[in-house]
C-alpha cells in the first residue's frame, strides 16, 4: 500500500531517511510532498518531492529498504506519484541522481530522459556530477 506520509510515520521515516532536515518534515505531512510504501504494516519505502521553479515536481528522494529491493517497489512508488502528479495538473517532472550512481538506469527505464547536470566543487559539499532527468506525464 502506498500513501500519503503521515506525522506518526515519523520515526520510520528517518529509519530510512537521514538526509531530510527534521524541521521539514512536519512540512511534507502537511503539503503531502511524501509517500511512504507499507508492506506487512512496516514502512519499507519512501518517496518525497519539491517543486522546482515553484512548479515543477521534483523528486528529491526515493528509497526503498535493501531487503526489498528488486521487487517492482521503486517502480511502484515512481508511478504512483507520477499519476498523482497529473491527476494534479502537471505535466512535467523531474529527478536528479549523481552520475555514479545505477539508479540513472532504472529511471532511463520509466521513460526519464537526462537533462543536464551540474558539479558541486565547494568545498566540504564536493560530490560527483548530479544529472538532472525529466519525464512529461
Amino acid at each position: 500500500m502506498i500513501r500519503y506520509v503521515e506525522i506518526n510515520d515519523k520515526k520510520e521515516w528517518y529509519d530510512l531517511d537521514r538526509h531530510l532536515p527534521e524541521n521539514v518534515f512536519d512540512e511534507k505531512v502537511r503539503t503531502k510532498r511524501g509517500y511512504v510504501l507499507v508492506e506487512d504494516e512496516k514502512i519499507i519505502g519512501i518517496l518525497r518531492y519539491n517543486l522546482f521553479w515553484d512548479n515543477t515536481p521534483f523528486c528529491t528522494m526515493l528509497f526503498i529498504e535493501d531487503s526489498y529491493r528488486s521487487k517492482g517497489y521503486g517502480r511502484q512508488m515512481m508511478e504512483h506519484w507520477e499519476q498523482d502528479m497529473k491527476a494534479q495538473g502537471y505535466g512535467m517532472l523531474m529527478t536528479s541522481t549523481q552520475v555514479d550512481e545505477d539508479a540513472q538506469h532504472f529511471y532511463r527505464k520509466l521513460g526519464y530522459k537526462d537533462a543536464g547536470g551540474f558539479i558541486v566543487d565547494v568545498p566540504g559539499f564536493e560530490q560527483p556530477m548530479e544529472m538532472i532527468m525529466i519525464k512529461a506525464v
